[in-house]
């Protein structure tokens, strides 16, 4: 099975929907966080390993705690995706913290400041042209 035919594609999806629906309301863990969320789940060509990446909104403690508690439930989750998806081999998940979003918060904010100060820049060039 090639890597972006339609039935991965088709399996990704299953599987994120899988997993999204137990670590909200399965998983009892306490050091997950509320709003963990599945950002996406690649599935290899194998059906032997499936990387899913998360976000998590919190600090970094909160993210590494979820992290943590994610892996800890390995076993339980895989159980879940073996109940609920009727694969031949039922994928070992491996969790992988997504910084996407806080990359593009942090993006952001440097253009923010960058604009700020070049609007700031651009008001003291006039005022000093019209002295």
């Amino acid at each position: 099975m090639r890597k972006n035919s339609v039935k991965n594609t088709r399996i990704n999806t299953e599987v994120q929907k899988v997993l999204a629906e137990t670590i909200r309301g399965e998983i009892k863990d306490p050091r997950i966080a509320p709003l963990t969320s599945v950002v996406a789940v690649e599935v290899s060509p194998d059906l032997k390993t499936c990387k899913a990446w998360i976000s998590v909104l919190g600090d970094e403690k909160a993210q590494a705690d979820t992290l943590a508690g994610l892996r800890s439930a390995a076993g339980f989750i895989k159980s879940r995706l073996a109940k609920e998806i009727n694969l031949r081999i039922t994928p070992e998940v491996c969790f992988i913290m997504d910084q996407s979003i806080a990359y593009g918060v942090n993006m952001s904010h440097k253009i923010d400041e960058v604009m700020g100060s070049a609007g700031t820049q651009a008001e003291t060039d006039e005022e000093a042209g019209e002295e």
